[in-house]
């Protein structure tokens, strides 16, 4: 134990320097993104541009792969009871820390009650409480005994919200100087808001990395981004947003992916502040708003108006969704029906960089809502301040991009349950919402669960909390050298650790 510490306080050190030695190499990927992680503790954290970074250092104990299949990670294999109450893990012998150190049971034991205290406040908490006790009958077995049937539990594993941490990081208690994690690449140093190096893991487990390591670049403005990839500065790019990926269509010079994301872009309305506690405004609002306008006008219409789930599977008809449709007469209606026929005054919080285009969304809503006589004042606030205050519930209104899963439980449990951890983000919930969510986590039918959470959807549109706009795509660019990098609709960049530069 104290070797492992000895170590974890040596890493502590070099990343404290912001030294290291990755980018002096021919054979490191050099990659420009706009946005920087906002901390390295991987539980808390819920920035998109957090998880582009923590997801090559730490990893769960399964994973997904480009098509949103569950795939081993640091579980080689798992199995459910019959009545899925109890799942066992079997974990992937010979794996270890960064420092040098063995992972075994205990370090998930410990991940996962850290996990689930409330103290922590673990981002993806409400996904496993269904976790009774956990048993750990040998270095290389996990037992997680579950209070009740939980098949969506196996598929909220695979995040980095999940990941497993060293035991005795755990009880120190410091997640933000540092990163211990078992993944491709090790964290050598970070000066926020600029530059990120990480070195290859010569100890992972896996085949790879084939890299010698990772230089991130932070460089704000896409454009310059892009001007860079073209000039042949930097070996791949992140892009968030539609207007200047779209630049890159075409461009025979450079690779650009693009696919559909189950991302989602949302008018998150705060139901628990005056006047949006009263349902009629909140549905007026969702029926002056013209979601493809929104789509269009912030996104070059790169993407698909969307309801609340985004995987293909649970999609539902737009038109059997509540005021899909812009209505202004009824919206006006609703707004006098709740004693707002001259409309009133709303604050909207909405963040640089991610996603790019929350201010064009914001004055595209500002613009229609001004048409029912609601007054938008738009607050731009830096990423990480934005997440502060959104954490907080410190809004009105926030235009956000939130992440998608590829199950609807996972998806929301942590909103729209009465005992989610983001609750009080979500700032609604109510009896229906709650026990469809309880339905749909023990149905195993897909049939059954399709219905569930068909109504688990129209009722929240109804009931309008928020107002889901669109989903678009996700866009990374890399020079034609770089080979062995696979999208994914989530936006990872785990097959970092398959890249090579040929």
């Amino acid at each position: 134990m104290y070797r492992r510490i000895a170590c974890v306080l040596l890493m502590l050190l070099v990343v404290a320097v912001s030294s290291g030695t990755a980018q002096d190499s021919e054979n490191v990927l050099v990659m420009a993104r706009a946005a920087d992680t906002t901390g390295l503790d991987p539980h808390t954290q819920t920035a998109f541009a957090s998880f582009r970074l923590l997801e090559l250092i730490y990893e769960p104990l399964v994973d997904l792969d480009a098509d949103l299949n569950i795939i081993p990670a640091l579980a080689e294999s798992w199995e459910f009871n019959d009545d899925a109450t109890v799942l066992t893990l079997n974990l992937r012998p010979g794996v270890t820390f960064h420092d040098g150190s063995a992972m075994t049971a205990e370090d998930v034991r410990a991940s996962f009650e850290r996990i689930l205290d409330e103290e922590t406040g673990a981002a993806a908490r409400a996904n496993y409480l269904s976790i009774e006790s956990i048993d750990t009958p040998d270095d290389m077995t996990v037992i997680f005994n579950l209070s009740e049937p939980d098949v969506p539990l196996l598929t909220a594993l695979a995040t980095t919200n999940a990941a497993i941490v060293p035991s005795e990081m755990v009880e120190s208690g410091d997640f933000s100087s540092g990163a211990v994690g078992t993944g491709p690449f090790i964290l050598d140093s970070w000066i926020p808001e600029e530059r990120t190096i990480l070195s290859a893991n010569p100890n992972w487990w896996g085949e790879g990395p084939f890299i010698e390591g990772v230089e991130i670049r932070i460089i704000p403005d896409e454009a310059s981004i892009l001007a860079a990839l073209r000039a042949g500065e930097i070996d791949f790019a992140l892009l968030n947003d539609p207007l200047i990926a779209t630049l890159l269509i075409g461009d025979e010079s450079v690779v650009l992916n693009r696919v559909p994301a189950i991302a989602y872009h949302v008018l998150q309305l705060n139901a628990s502040r005056e006047p949006m506690d009263v349902l009629e405004v909140r549905q007026a609002m969702a029926c002056a708003i013209d979601r493809q306008e929104v789509l269009d006008t912030a996104s070059l219409g790169e993407g698909t108006v969307t309801g609340p789930l985004t995987i293909p599977a649970y999609a539902v008809p737009l038109e059997e969704y509540f005021c899909y449709e812009k209505d202004l007469d009824r919206a006006r209606e609703l707004l006098a029906q709740a004693g707002y026929a001259d409309g009133f005054t709303l604050n909207v919080i909405a963040a640089t960089g991610e996603p790019p285009t929350a201010l064009s969304e914001a004055q595209n809503i500002q613009a229609q809502l001004a048409e029912i006589g609601i007054n938008i004042e738009i607050e731009v606030l830096e990423l990480s301040v934005y997440v502060d205050r959104w954490l907080a519930a410190d809004f009105d209104a926030a235009v956000a991009l939130n992440g998608g899963r590829p199950d609807p439980y996972t998806m929301y449990a942590r909103y729209w349950t009465k005992t989610g951890n983001l609750q009080g983000v979500a700032g609604y919930i109510d009896d229906t919402l709650d026990s469809l969510m309880a339905q749909g986590k023990a149905e195993t039918d897909p049939a059954a669960r399709y219905q569930i959470f068909a109504d688990f959807q129209k009722h929240l549109v109804e009931m309008a909390p928020w107002i889901w706009l669109y989903n678009g795509f996700e866009y990374t660019a890399h020079q034609p050298y770089v080979q062995g990098f696979v999208p994914s609709p989530t936006d990872s960049l785990v097959s970092f650790r398959q890249v090579r530069l040929e």
